[in-house]
């Protein structure tokens, strides 16, 4: 007989119950109340919300093929052949058994439905591809990659249906003929502008006015988002399908991204096309913008020029996340090249924590192995280098920041107080300038503190006397460095200059500070206190004459100069007077002192002195007949 349900009626019931819907029994089992236990049926397991399945990642490094998938909050995952045929037949509708069914017939092997609550459960459902069992929505709290030098905080400029139309109204730009006329056309400008024009005159120029630097600011903005379109009509153009444009901040600094994960399945060719559209847009954009310098003779167009190359060799450097480095992952197949920096490394130390990275590298391929593992050595000394180099010289840098940043706030907030408007959002620009910079040094050094103690306290973790050695080692060394730091054994601060673009900086002195001035003497006994053995107005009185400099002498010259004659000839008064140059640099001419009318007489003279008895002569000069007499040298 059959049992329905859990009614009571039931154990009264003797005979077989027609039709589907129950399990067999015995009379026994229903009068002891030994009913079976059946399994219910287990809920269809339902894919997270916005996932999405690219296929296999073409053109990979690995020897295994990977498959890729991006989940809705913009992590990307790799699944390996079995998981990716899972996650596929996954429709929220189908049950473990159907599913086994579906990819027994795809991977070519028997699977069971046991073998897919298995994989959904403990490989599917940590990577946050599937939705765990018995929760009501699609969310998924699932971690991500904690990367140190990777966007954050993104906002979308451009959904992906506004990304689509421009890229496909763009992409006619990447046929070969285009391709061929803008690199022409670009090699063509560069000889003009570096060869015979001059690049750094538009430069000054802007330098020089401040509503120009505002300009070229927009114009360099607008050349970032240009740089996107590059991307995602690159991808469009080999076929894949791009995703949204947005911003977000790179080391606190504000940078673009392109959303393009989907050119993972369109081939290496078209990944490289896909990473080198933003820096051909560029060549783009400078194009046009010496096309407007043709059209209206405005410089600051070329100064817009000048600066797109800086901006394409930063895109093109592999060390952070930008261009080059995804042209160095995809022209090596592996899209996270600081994922493969630990087993690298680790891969070097002998005994089996060494033997079981060297496993993971060795799924890479030889010549992924190897640009992987060159770029891996190339860059982690250099990281260090610089980081060890940057906490020798913290002192002078944070004085450096902390003086510039005052002295850039204040001129900027008395530009707003005077009503100088202008200069005043021109000196807003330089102070993000000076505190995106400090404020990426201090996000960068609390990461790496803190990836640095979570990885020692992981590593010694049971092992006690391991850890105090640990401990001990980085004690002394920051009690080291913050001797270093005290005792003045690092590099001091760079002394004040004046700023080389003072439009950026309203408010900062522009002239440089004087130097310190050392006392001087006249040639002569040094300890000697007898007065000078020549008197002003006397007939052996050149000492004023010496004083005036050539007219092409500088302001330093002239002080050199004028400085021991005229102590040996006036009074300190009048000498400390004439020995002070004028702050201008430009050729200093210093007018001589008329000759005093009268010299009282000294009470006591020493046979030193030259005192004269009769009038004071004339200064002007003798008879044209008569020759000049040279003047007696004086000490």
């Amino acid at each position: 007989m059959t049992v329905l349900g859990d009614g009571a009626a039931a154990l009264y019931d003797t005979g077989p119950v027609p039709g589907p819907g129950g399990w067999p029994v015995t009379y026994e089992q229903v009068a002891t109340g030994n009913l079976p236990v059946v399994d219910q049926p287990s809920p269809a397991p339902r894919l997270s919300a916005g996932l999405r399945l690219h296929g296999e990642y073409q053109g990979s490094g690995f020897t295994e093929p990977k498959y890729i998938a991006r989940r809705g909050d913009g992590q990307v995952v790799q699944l390996s052949r079995l998981l990716y045929l899972v996650a596929s037949s996954v429709d929220g509708v189908r049950d473990a058994e159907a599913i086994a069914h579906r990819v027994s017939a795809r991977f070519g092997r028997e699977v069971s439905g046991e073998n897919i609550r298995f994989l959904v459960e403990k490989k599917l459902q940590p990577l946050g591809v599937t939705v765990p069992e018995g929760q009501e929505d699609d969310e998924v709290d699932a971690p991500r990659s904690d990367l140190l030098l990777a966007l954050k905080g993104h906002r979308v400029i451009f959904n992906e249906r506004r990304t689509a139309k421009i890229a496909r109204s763009l992409a006619w730009l990447h046929r070969p003929v285009a391709v061929a006329l803008v690199l022409g056309s670009a090699v063509a400008m560069d000889v003009w502008l570096f060869g015979f024009f001059g690049a750094i005159e538009p430069v000054l120029q802007v330098l020089d006015q401040p509503v120009l630097i505002l300009v070229v600011f927009v114009l360099t903005v607008a050349s970032l988002v240009f740089h996107e379109f590059g991307h995602a009509s690159a991808c469009r153009y080999g076929g894949a399908r791009p995703g949204c444009i947005g911003c977000g901040l790179f080391l606190i600094w504000p940078s673009m991204y392109t959303d393009v994960t989907d050119v993972y399945r369109i081939g290496r060719a078209g990944r490289l096309r896909t990473d080198l559209g933003g820096v051909y847009f560029n060549v783009v954009f400078m194009l046009a913008m010496a096309g407007a310098y043709f059209a209206t003779g405005a410089q600051f167009f070329l100064a817009t020029v000048y600066l797109g190359h800086f901006e394409i060799m930063e895109q093109l450097m592999p060390a952070v996340r930008l261009d080059g480095y995804y042209i160095l992952g995809d022209l090596a197949g592996v899209p996270d090249l600081y994922g493969k920096i630990k087993p690298i490394l680790l891969g070097l130390v002998p005994g089996p924590r060494g033997d079981r990275a060297r496993q993971e590298v060795a799924g890479l391929k030889k010549s992924a192995r190897a640009i992987v593992a060159t770029w891996v050595l190339t860059m982690v000394p250099l990281i260090i280098g610089e980081l060890g180099y940057a906490l020798w010289n913290l002192p002078r840098i944070l004085t450096t920041m902390i003086r510039s940043l005052t002295e850039q706030l204040l001129g900027t907030g008395s530009a707003f107080v005077d009503g100088k408007i202008v200069e005043g959002l021109v000196g807003t620009i330089g102070c993000v300038m000076l505190l995106c910079p400090m404020a990426g040094v201090v996000y960068l050094s609390v990461k790496i503190g803190g990836r640095i103690i979570r990885a020692a306290k992981r590593s010694t973790a049971g092992r006690p006397r391991l850890r105090l050695a640990i401990c001990a080692l980085a004690l002394a060394g920051l009690t080291g460095l913050s001797y270093a730091w005290v005792s003045g054994v690092t590099p001091k601060p760079l002394p004040k200059q004046p700023p080389i673009a003072p439009i950026l900086q309203p408010g900062v002195p522009t002239e440089e500070p004087p130097p310190a001035r050392r006392a001087s003497t006249p040639d002569g006994p040094k300890d000697s206190g007898a007065p000078s053995d020549t008197v002003p107005g006397g007939p052996s009185g050149s000492a004023g004459a010496s004083a005036v400099p050539s007219a092409g002498e500088s302001s330093r010259g002239a002080s050199a100069s004028a400085s021991p004659s005229a102590s040996a000839s006036a009074s300190p008064g009048q000498g400390a007077t004439r020995s002070q140059a004028p702050a201008s640099g430009g050729p200093v001419t210093e007018p001589v002192s008329s000759p005093p009318e009268s010299v009282p007489p000294s009470p006591t003279p020493t046979p030193s002195e030259s005192v004269p008895v009769s009038p004071t002569p004339s200064l002007s000069p003798p008879p044209a007949s008569d020759p000049p007499s040279p003047a007696p040298a004086t000490s």
